[in-house]
This record gives C-alpha cells, structure tokens and sequence, in this order.
C-alpha cells in the first residue's frame, strides 16, 4: 500500500477526512476530532497548549471555543496563549447540558465579526462546535443541510438536547432537516 493510500485508510479509520487527517499531521495542529469544513474553517475538540500556541504559524486569524472555560480539560491560559500570536479569541460559554438561542445568536455574531478570516471553532470534543458551525453554515450560509451534516456526523449524533435545540433553530429558520 501507498503512503497517500495508507493515509487515506487510516483518516477513514479514525473518522477524519483526509483534509483533516493532513491538517492534523502537517504544520503541527493537533487535537480531537478535527474536521476542516474549508481552508478558512476548521473545528475540533479541545487543543493543547502547545497547539494553540501554533495557531498564528498555521495562518489562523481568529478562535472561537464554545465551552466555559472551567470545563475540566480546559486550557487555563488559552485567551492569553492565542492573543499573545495576534489572535482574536471569543468564548462563548455553552453549557452543553442546556444549549440556548441566545448562544446561537452570540455564535452567529462572532462569526460575522472574523468572517474572511481562517478560524478554529472549538469545544471540549467538537460536539459543540460541529453543530453549531453546522447550524451557521445552513441558516446563516444557505448551505443544503444533507451535506453540511456530514461535518457533525463525523463526530457525533446529536441526541437528546442538543437534537431538540438544532431541530428548533433550523424549523425557526424554515429548514426541515433532522439530524440523525
């Protein structure tokens, strides 16, 4: 076998995409569950240090994490590692137990202040984080929802709450699509 073939299996394996599984291999980005919805847009679980620290070098402009900054996992000082590189850093504290339209809102919102530039949109997992970028992409994007799941699929399948939450954002946006 092929390295690229090689590498190929293995994203599959691992669930990642080859755009993923490169992103996490070359220039030194690594974390959980990396997706890369598009050179600008790129989620994941929770980074390391060492990592964030690296986000300026890989052309990074922006980060916005999507968990409280107490979860146990946390980086400590990540504000301040990712602003210290010239960075934008936005937490947006979603508890997962009980997402809100308002963090919705607040997510949208800090989207279309770095948009244009490349961002990480990250959370503890990327459970967060893919499904609220996915939400973004279909309401606010336009993008057809089948395709755009894909990104949440990769990671996870919302149930329970946060199944709830994204069927009402999209219904109160006129989608009729149920995650799966």
């Amino acid at each position: 076998m092929n390295g690229r073939r090689r590498r190929l299996v293995t994203a599959g394996l691992c669930g990642l995409s080859w755009p993923a599984l490169a992103a996490a291999q070359e220039g030194g980005f690594k974390a959980p569950n990396i997706v890369v919805i598009s050179p600008r847009l790129v989620t994941s679980g929770q980074p390391l240090a060492d990592a964030l620290a690296g986000l300026g070098a890989l052309g990074f402009a922006a980060v916005i994490y999507l968990a409280p900054p107490t979860v146990s996992d946390a980086v400590a000082e990540e504000s301040r590692i990712v602003q210290a590189q010239g960075l934008a850093f936005v937490n947006i504290p979603i508890q997962f137990s009980q997402p809100t339209e308002q963090d919705f809102d607040a997510f949208v919102a800090a989207m279309a202040a770095h948009a244009g530039r490349k961002l990480l949109v990250h959370c503890q997992v990327n459970m967060r984080a893919s499904s609220m970028v996915f939400l973004h992409r279909v309401i606010v994007g336009k993008e057809p929802p089948e395709p755009a799941y894909e990104s949440v699929a990769r990671v996870w399948s919302p149930n329970g709450t946060w199944r709830q939450f994204m069927v009402a954002r999209l219904n109160q946006h006129g989608v009729r699509f149920v995650p799966y």
